[in-house]
């Protein structure tokens, strides 16, 4: 069962009071005022009042630049002109008030038509799809997110108001709804033994549900300078002083920075887009933010998860997969084996001029499989292909050129390792079922140009599977009080695998709930394999991508989707900053965004649409999970 936010079917005028939160009689609209209902109304459809029966519905197109008692339009061939005013009073007797706001204007360009704001209402049942924001998303979680139980039964209760078995259309066309739900067959893999670093007093864990902890392991933590204090304003100078500073000290002993631990005020703005672009963009440092209010707090559980992040981002791993380092993974331990996630976000609806950023991550290390090196490129708007995944371009000096993102993260593993990749695996987070075969086309074509481009025989065998969190399926236990079937949460176990009944019919897909549920109804992740040279069986996939989901960097739990496809959310988004610096944490759709699903991607067929290029990440900063 679906949840949207609706727009509110108010009066227009009531609409743009609550919009700018006054009362817009008393003074006039100013140029942010006019843009922001501009932006608020456009596309959204509305009735007129004036005509007593006659509700007639039309979509707004815009504002008109002038106010409502300064229009007029002609009314025959011969040029006789009226005002919008005049024409209201003498057509419908109606005596418009609110004369210095602007009109809607509705129907096209050519043929525009004006109507005052007080004769409109907002037509009744449109969907919201424009950007939420932090306050609006709480409270629409606050009446979706209910617990396995409750939803269940909400859901049994609406098919059965809905009586699809007296629906005309269901009869015409022949279709029966059950009322129950369906039962399918379910297994629960188990979780996978993790490695800590020998110094610690433990040395590995077995994880419980879903989860365990970083109590008694290790952590070095002197600083290289004492703090230094700044106003945000003065961001970019302090910064480039505060490193030029270290580098005088650590340079002359053949030692690069590591990291800078910034103490950023509670709410900051745009001061910490500001500061990871100026970062990782101009001065190639790793940096880890902290709010003034978790400082001050000195909680342990926070403090053990800032160490989390600030391990990987110094080019450490946090645990290891026990399996992974005695060779027991198949198809990943017998021979070198890269693991790619890639992702694209697209700016929300209603930022028609944004660019779409694409973010491709790569492990750089095996046999352990943890650390995953991050690229990120801008494309067209809505362009859901990623357009750099392989590049070929004209030097004056050098003639034909090739690189692109698989090329440079193929490099940089076998830098890394000392071996070329011997087999891929390549997660793609965020595509619809209408574009499955269209990216696959393009991408798995993209890896292959890649892998050539290095050696002209070099074609290790791909395994491309596409990850998908916007869906409507759950799953729920078949008896919700069996505890050895549900969670603390009443939520099916981490590890939980469907390949049957409700899957494809022919081709290789599985839905895997892979992490513990916390609040609400927890949503499985649906794996779908568009290709597979490398010969999985469903069990081996199935067990490699639920034992990744517990080797995510930034917290002692197993995920909902596999890392590389998370950390390449991660990425895009960071990248979000380098371009737009005040994008809060709802500000871009992308797939495993938080809020409810919002159906398809209304992507855009691919065309070489120029963008702006977003500003190079440094050498140093790609090698490093600086985006966790």
């Amino acid at each position: 069962m679906s949840s949207t936010a609706f727009i509110e079917p108010l009066p227009v005028i009531d609409f743009v009071a609550q919009l700018l939160s006054r009362d817009i009689s008393v003074r006039p609209l100013s140029d942010s005022d006019r843009v922001k209902i501009k932006k608020a109304l456009r596309g959204v459809k509305v009735e007129v009042t004036h005509r007593g029966n006659m509700r007639r519905k039309y979509r707004i197109s815009g504002l008109t630049s002038q106010a409502t008692r300064e229009l007029s339009f002609p009314v025959d061939d011969r040029g006789t002109v009226k005002t919008v005013v005049q024409y209201f009073l003498e057509t419908y007797g109606f005596n418009i008030q609110h004369t210095t706001l602007p009109c809607l204007q509705v129907g096209n360009q050519q043929r525009p038509n004006y109507l005052p704001m007080e004769v409109c209402k907002i037509v009744e049942g449109q969907r919201y799809s424009k950007r939420l924001n932090e306050k609006q998303i709480t409270a629409l979680l606050k009446v979706t997110c209910q617990r396995p139980q409750e939803r269940e039964k909400d859901i049994l209760q609406t098919v059965h108001h809905n009586a699809y078995y007296e629906d005309p259309y269901a009869q015409e066309f022949g279709i029966k709804i059950d009322e129950r739900l369906a039962s399918v067959e379910a297994r629960v893999l188990p979780p996978p033994r993790l490695k800590y670093h020998d110094s610690g007093r433990e040395k590995d864990v077995l994880p419980r549900i879903g989860q365990w902890n970083m109590m008694n392991k290790d952590f070095a933590p002197e600083p290289v300078l004492p703090p230094l204090t700044a106003r945000p304003e003065h961001v970019e100078r302090a910064l480039k002083a505060r490193y030029q500073d270290a580098m005088n000290i650590i340079r002359p002993q053949g030692r690069e920075l590591d990291l800078l631990i910034v103490i950023l005020p509670d709410n900051n703005g745009s001061l910490y887009g500001d500061l990871k672009r100026i970062c990782e963009t101009d001065l190639g440092l790793v940096s880890q933010c902290c709010l003034t209010k978790h400082v001050f707090k000195m909680s342990k559980q926070y403090l053990a998860n800032v160490a989390l992040k600030i391990n990987v981002k110094v080019g450490g791993r946090n645990t290891v997969l026990v399996d992974a380092l005695t060779r027991r993974i198949p198809l990943v331990s017998d021979r070198p084996t890269i693991i790619f996630g890639a992702d694209v976000t697209h700016p929300h609806p209603g930022e028609d001029s944004s660019p779409s950023i694409a973010a491709v991550v790569a492990s750089q290390d095996w046999p352990e499989v943890t650390k995953y090196a991050g690229l990120v490129s801008a494309q067209a708007h809505r362009q859901e292909l990623i357009q750099d995944l392989f590049k070929v371009w004209q030097d004056p000096q050098r003639g034909t050129v090739t690189g692109g993102m698989i090329k440079e993260l193929l490099i940089s593993f076998k830098r890394a390792t000392g071996q070329k990749p011997q087999r891929i695996i390549f997660y793609r987070d965020g595509v619809s079922e209408g574009q499955f075969y269209q990216v696959l086309l393009y991408e798995l074509d993209a890896i292959r140009k890649a892998c050539a481009s290095l050696e002209p025989n070099y074609q290790p065998p791909v395994t491309f599977v596409v990850v998908q969190k916007r869906h409507h399926t759950r799953l729920f236990a078949n008896n919700h009080n069996d505890q050895r079937t549900v969670d603390r949460s009443g939520n099916i176990l981490p590890g939980t695998v469907v390949d049957s009944k409700i899957c494809h019919p022919t081709e290789f897909d599985f839905y895997l709930c892979s992490h513990a549920g916390i609040q609400g109804t927890s949503r499985p992740a649906h794996y779908h394999v568009l290709w597979d040279e490398n010969k999985f069986t469903a069990d081996e996939l199935q067990t490699l991508t639920n034992n990744l989901c517990y080797t995510y960097a930034r917290c002692t739990r197993s995920v909902s989707i596999v890392p590389p496809a998370y950390y390449a959310h991660l990425a895009a988004f960071r990248a979000r900053f380098y371009m737009e610096p005040d994008t809060s944490d709802s500000g871009s759709m992308a797939s495993g965004a938080r809020g409810p699903p919002q159906g398809g991607r209304n992507t855009r067929p691919f065309g070489n649409v120029a963008v702006r290029p977003l500003p190079a990440l440094k050498e140093n900063v790609k090698r490093v999970m600086f985006y966790c």
